[in-house]
């Protein structure tokens, strides 16, 4: 038997003659018959075998309505033609067979396949493609079988399916091998395609049927471009081109859809040449594999990842229970609802029994692939109640503590629905599919996620779980630290206002208003504070520091550090030495937190920032040594603005260097400003602009501080602060002449009465001859006290303020007096006690030379 050409003109090789009588080669097969066709029914493209098939050229047929060109009546081709087109209404691809008129008046009837496709520009068309050249009605086309060939059989030399290649490429025949290769070829488990030297399709498989919805004979003749017009299918064909060439077998990692879906990664196609026993390539074979488990794995980890991207964006649980109905919807399921228990539930190993009591929720989350629809409203709102009754599978899963697969089928879900109606919505008849999974994080259950699937009909498998539980996890760990944080910052919130003051104390030295605002980010809360000390002498002191880092480590030891501010500044030490004690006390903090951890914020308070001012209301000087912190501002009554040259001093915690101590003098109505670092730390403008800012704000007239300091955060703020911010504003008081008396005395016990004397003088001018018995008790026993421990020069100090009256006595001799319990026989020792008795409180001031014993004493409102 001679053997076909590959290609027209080829000369038979030699070894495939026979002594037999030639018979010509097959005739080479028309070219398909396309066409486009508009919207409206109009032709706009005509191909060669279109003109071949009904014999209209092209300048008779593209421009005009394609209702012409069928062969019924006028009034029938109409109603023919817009049946057809509403049948292809919102469709990709069309088929059906169509009888048409030739040119010569002659019916053809054939199967057309017809693919929308858009065009360049907005216009939308159909290609209208036909696979050989029809037969006018009652005429036999070319290349059938003729008349007499048994049934069954073919000409020798043409394939069973009427291809144009020999039979060893078909495996064609009546033998019991011929129909066992016809059959593998049928019932192949992958899709199988044969295409000729044309590259024009003669054999398709059911598999192939079956992927592109179409039969072999309504694809037979076409190429794989014609059809599934896609750039894969351009590609496909190129590669088989290549191997009818002797290019070898070739690989693709994709495959071709039906028309419209596109290229699909989920296959893999080899294209392997069909070769007759001379080794002449005569066909290609194109066998696809589906590699769904492959390509499901692959979008499962590419979920993963996008999912670790997208879910926890924000500190808030809401949006990031949506966030996880989003990334599920529709990438792993057709609808996702999240419900968060009202009362998290904290434990250790999940119990195996469900609760005994129905667990409430609210529903948080919900995403569907509709809009509308059952399955959409089913699942109901965010923010809605929802109840699982004690034996339902979502009870359960959260009971047991892991995901469960279920179908409608299902007994435990069938009962659930006929428990609760909301369930019985959400599983109606759409839905096959569902997944229940719990939200666990850190030993605590959260909530619940449910899937489901209505859509695609595929059901739920063991890794969807796992990929379902991965996400739900995501999503808790999330949720968990969002409301562990929330918590951490609502109780480092507490401690903190409970450790700042929380009244101003009572005194006449300063006027005094304060601002504290906590950090707006995710830090939290920092170790920000401020404090106003009432000291001896109607002095005052002003304290603001700031602990570095932030939570409830930094509040507390911005709690130790205030304490031990007040502690040391009860026994007047000056500014310097305070610091001085105070940062020994960081270091010794320090020492005892430091096997706990690295991190700064247990560091005891190292890097601490402190300013701490002494403001003498009698003297009109202040005295301020500062740690690290930044400067104060100060504002003279006539508006000028200036930082108080304070020397810095390292901060708290570094040990060995010194700090130093600053005196100036501040003018009755004089305001102070001290401040933390986060009232400068804005993120829209450098220092010096700050800076200009902040002075403009103080420099301005107010009436009451309180202004003052809403004006300075006005202005100096756009956002909530990066880190804490504490704010003190003070305006200065004098206490003049009038309210001041003040005696030198010698040392001699004789003037202890002219002591006495001088002080119920002076409180009778000033109108307190109620105090008189208190003060001459006070004073009687300090000054003995002084003469007889201490050295001259001694001096005695009324100070009277609004409410209160002090007692001082100075000598230059640094032994502090100390009050002890007389025994009954001794004959001193009980005057110190009486003065601490009657007196509200108490105490010794040292200076660089001798000390001042002090006395306090209220004044009663009359």
């Amino acid at each position: 038997m001679e053997r076909l050409p590959t290609h027209p003109g080829e000369r038979p090789h030699e070894s495939d003659t026979s002594p037999g009588p030639a018979r010509p080669a097959p005739p080479t097969p028309p070219p398909p018959a396309t066409a486009a066709v508009d919207a409206r029914g109009i032709v706009t493209e005509w191909s060669e075998g279109a003109r071949q098939l009904l014999g209209y050229p092209p300048s008779e047929v593209v421009g005009q309505p394609a209702a012409r060109l069928l062969a019924d009546d006028a009034d029938d081709a109409g109603t023919a033609g817009a049946a057809a087109l509403r049948d292809a209404a919102g469709r990709e691809r069309w088929s059906g067979t169509v009888a048409l008129r030739h040119r010569d008046g002659r019916r053809v009837r054939r199967e057309l396949l017809a693919h929308r496709r858009t065009a360049e520009g907005p216009v939308t068309e159909w290609l209208v493609v036909s696979a050989v050249t029809g037969t006018p009605e009652g005429q036999t086309p070319e290349g059938q079988t003729p008349a007499g060939t048994p049934e069954g059989e073919v000409p020798e030399g043409e394939a069973a399916g009427g291809g144009t290649y020999g039979s060893e490429a078909a495996g064609s025949g009546t033998s019991g091998s011929g129909r066992l290769g016809e059959w593998a070829f049928r019932q192949a488990p992958c899709v199988l395609a044969v295409f000729d030297a044309d590259l024009r399709l003669v054999r398709a498989n059911a598999g192939m049927e079956q992927v592109l919805s179409l039969t072999e004979d309504q694809m037979r003749g076409m190429r794989l471009p014609e059809i599934v017009p896609h750039p894969v299918s351009d590609e496909t064909e190129a590669k088989m081109r290549r191997v009818l060439e002797g290019g070898g077998p070739q690989q693709l990692r994709a495959g071709a859809g039906p028309a419209g879906t596109g290229a699909n990664d989920g296959w893999s196609t080899s294209l392997v040449p069909l070769e007759d026993s001379a080794g002449h390539v005569r066909a290609v074979c194109l066998a696809a594999h589906q590699r769904l488990q492959e390509h499901l794995a692959r979008q499962r980890m590419l979920l993963l990842s996008e999912a670790s991207a997208r879910i926890g964006t924000t500190a808030d649980s809401g949006r990031t229970a949506q966030e996880l109905a989003d990334i599920a919807v529709p990438g792993l399921a057709d609808f996702a609802a999240v419900d968060l228990l009202d009362a998290p539930r904290h434990g250790g190993a999940p119990s195996p029994a469900a609760p005994a009591r129905p667990l409430a929720a609210t529903r948080t989350a919900v995403r569907s692939v509709l809009d509308d629809g059952p399955t959409a409203s089913a699942a109901g709102t965010a923010g809605t109640a929802a109840l699982y009754p004690a034996l339902s599978p979502v009870a359960r899963c959260l009971a047991q503590g892991h995901g469960a697969l279920y179908d409608t089928a299902d007994p435990d879900l069938l009962r659930w629905a006929r428990q609760d109606p909301g369930a019985a919505r959400l599983l109606g008849s759409e839905t096959h599919s569902v997944m229940v999974v719990p939200m666990r994080a850190h030993g605590a259950t959260l909530g619940v996620a449910l899937f489901g699937r209505h859509r695609r009909a595929e059901p739920f498998e063991a890794d969807d779980l796992w990929l379902a539980e991965e996400l739900t996890a995501k999503a808790a760990v999330s949720i968990h630290t969002t409301r562990r944080d929330s918590r951490e910052h609502t109780s480092t919130m507490t401690l903190q206002r409970s450790l700042l003051p929380q009244t101003l104390p009572d005194q006449g030295a300063l006027d005094i208003a304060t601002r504290y605002l906590p950090a707006g980010t995710r830090a939290g809360v920092g170790g920000d504070w401020f404090d106003v000390i009432p000291l001896s002498g109607a002095r005052v002191a002003l304290v603001v520091g700031d602990v570095v880092g932030h939570g409830i480590r930094a509040s507390a030891t911005m709690g130790r550090l205030r304490t031990a501010v007040r502690t040391l500044a009860d026994v007047d030490l000056p500014p310097d030495e305070l610091l001085t004690h105070l940062d020994d006390l960081v270091l010794h903090l320090s020492a005892d937190e430091g096997g706990t951890d690295d991190t700064a914020e247990s560091a005891g308070g190292i890097g601490t920032t402190c300013l701490y001012a002494v403001y003498d209301p009698v003297s009109r000087r202040c005295a301020l040594a500062r740690a690290g912190h930044p400067p104060p501002a100060a504002v003279t009554p006539d508006g000028a603005v200036r930082f108080l040259d304070v020397p810095a001093g390292p901060p708290l915690g570094l040990g060995g260097l010194p700090f130093e101590t600053f005196e100036t003098e501040l003018p009755e109505g004089s305001l102070l400003a001290l401040y933390t670092d986060g009232l400068l730390a804005a993120r829209d403008h450098d220092i010096d602009e700050a800076l200009d800012k902040m002075f403009a704000a103080l420099a301005r007239p107010a009436k009451t501080l309180d202004t003052v300091c809403d004006r300075v955060l006005t202005a100096m703020l756009t956002h909530r602060p990066d880190d804490d911010i504490a704010l003190l504003v003070a305006r200065t008081r004098a206490l003049h002449a009038d309210r001041v008396a003040a005696w030198d005395l010698a040392s001699d016990p004789a003037v202890v009465a002219r002591a006495r004397k001088h002080a119920t003088e002076q409180l009778t001018a000033w109108g307190l001859d109620d105090a008189a018995f208190i003060t001459e008790l006070t004073v009687s026993e300090l000054v003995t006290n002084a003469i007889r421990y201490g050295r001259p020069p001694i001096q005695l100090r009324l100070i009277h303020e609004d409410s209160t009256l002090t007692c001082e006595v100075f000598d230059s001799s640094s032994t502090a007096p100390h009050m002890r319990r007389a025994r009954t026989f001794d004959e001193g020792g009980r005057g110190l006690l009486l003065v601490g008795q009657l007196a509200r409180r108490w105490g010794t001031r040292h200076a660089l030379t001798g000390k001042t014993v002090w006395a306090e004493q209220s004044l009663s409102p009359g």
